[in-house]
């Protein structure tokens, strides 16, 4: 926390003009908040807030230049004991995990009412965790029931493990049906059928978790287990 008579003082990042404005506005009818700084892009936030000295930063998830998650990660190299709290529009349980690996102290949805807001800033302040009841239930349900098989995509063929494994690498639909010898209108089914099996709504979560997957195994990526079993396809 700030020397200054004891003042928390926030960072806000959000691509939206409004979002700021409301939370500034928010803030600054504490005694003990004060906004240092702003930005609408990850790399404005990259630049400033060092500069700015926050002790905490409330960061956007969704940025036109990247993620806030993405953020949080360098911050947190960048800035010793900055305290970041996600701020997100969605409950999304990728985006809860990936927050807490790169080290956010709280995670917590938009809906969330004005005077809890101020509360969980001041709560990450102090140095403890805050996160959404919601979102952390469905993490810990998907993180409880990866562990009922050693094959994290169970249920996938063969084809659809080798989508996976390209969307990692991120290519195109266009590029994945020629990197297997697909139709593009094919490839789309299996992309959807990926995403539908892995409970997620955007191609970036799954290439995200193809590379989680990739460096947990230490293989050559969700194609490894492609040998162990036929294509039902």
């Amino acid at each position: 926390m700030s020397e200054t008579e004891g003042v928390i003082r926030v960072f806000l990042l959000d691509d939206h003009d409004v979002v700021r404005m409301g939370i500034t506005a928010l803030i600054e009818q504490e005694d003990d908040l004060s906004v240092v700084g702003e930005a609408a892009t990850a790399s404005e936030a990259l630049r400033r807030v060092p500069a700015a000295r926050p002790d905490v930063a409330v960061l956007d998830v969704r940025l036109p230049d990247g993620s806030g998650v993405e953020v949080c990660r360098e911050l947190r190299d960048r800035v010793p004991g900055l305290a970041c709290l996600i701020l997100t529009s969605y409950s999304d349980d990728e985006a809860l995990h990936d927050a807490i690996m790169a080290g956010a102290s709280g995670y917590v949805l938009k809906q969330i009412r004005g005077a809890d807001l101020v509360g969980a800033i001041r709560t990450v302040a102090s140095g403890e965790s805050l996160l959404d009841p919601h979102s952390t239930t469905v993490l810990l349900r998907r993180l409880r029931a990866g562990t009922e098989s050693d094959d994290p995509l169970r249920g996938f063929t063969a084809k659809e493990r080798r989508v996976l494994e390209l969307i990692g690498e991120g290519l195109t639909n266009r590029q994945i049906g020629e990197r297997i010898f697909l139709a593009e209108k094919t490839v789309k089914n299996h992309v959807s059928s990926v995403l539908s099996k892995l409970d997620m709504r955007r191609r970036s979560q799954a290439a995200a978790h193809a590379a989680r997957l990739k460096a947990r195994s230490g293989r050559e990526g969700p194609e490894a287990t492609d040998r162990r079993r036929p294509d039902p396809t």
